[in-house]
């Protein structure tokens, strides 16, 4: 996996430049909102949408999902707590554990992408060289997994000169290509950046159209982020459950 002519790190460095890209993406002194609107385009059907207004608080590692569209999942919702997670089924009015790696709402995002960046604390790099991509000239490193509470265990990621990551590549234990990730949008606030869209491919799921694969492919808008105060309310069963009724 590592490229060609790939330098060799050691443990502190690797965690240097993970901590750097980490620190951009994440907030620890405020609290985070935004809505987001998940698009997810299956070849051969209609796209179908999924909207939800998400509140993180990167200190004590929670954020909150609360659905808006479609009609039929108004006032769904998920609770991360460090690393509890809990799916919230307002027609059942039933809390369901769930595991951060699952599909969110079956699109190729997963549960994970929505929690605080922690590269640097999940993984090391094997592998670091350049690589122009686009109009990016980027580190392109390989990154191993040090503990096994990771959605992908073996990463490839694209850094820019900036210290933002615009490409990642997810691999499985077996080295099995499972998706691609594009970041090309970014919005700055302050010191700290936000992925305002994100392109998923599907490495696994499509369908084959005039005789040519096509592979499924997951759209993430954000919009109106902000780094307001959010109360404690927010980050409990009980709030899921009042909004939900």
């Amino acid at each position: 996996m590592a490229p060609a002519g790939a330098q060799e790190l050691s443990r502190a460095q690797s965690r240097a430049i993970l901590e750097r890209v980490d620190a951009l993406v994440t907030y620890p002194g405020e609290d985070f909102s935004a809505e987001y609107t998940v698009t997810e385009i299956r070849p051969g059907e209609s796209p179908s949408r999924t909207v939800f207004v998400l509140f993180r608080r990167d200190a004590a590692a929670s954020y909150t999902i609360l659905i808006q569209e479609p009609t039929q999942d108004r006032g769904k919702g998920y609770l991360r707590i460090d690393d509890n997670l809990w799916l919230y089924d307002p027609v059942a009015r039933r809390f369901t554990v769930v595991s951060a790696s699952d599909r969110f709402e079956n699109t190729g995002a997963r549960n994970s992408d929505f929690n605080r960046s922690t590269l640097a604390d999940d993984y090391r790099i094997t592998g670091s060289d350049r690589e122009q991509l686009g109009a990016y000239s980027t580190r392109v490193s390989d990154l191993e997994a040090i503990h096994d509470n990771v959605t992908f265990p073996i990463r490839r990621i694209w850094i820019d000169q900036n210290d933002l990551v615009r490409k990642v590549e997810d691999y499985s234990l077996a080295r099995r290509h499972m998706r691609t990730t594009a970041i090309p949008n970014y919005q700055e606030l302050g010191d700290r950046y936000v992925p305002t869209r994100i392109v998923i491919q599907d490495e696994l799921r499509g369908r084959e159209i005039d005789g040519q694969f096509r592979n499924q492919r997951t759209m993430i808008e954000v919009a109106r982020p902000s780094f307001q105060e959010v109360p404690d309310m927010v980050f409990t069963r009980t709030f899921l459950e009042r909004v939900g009724d």
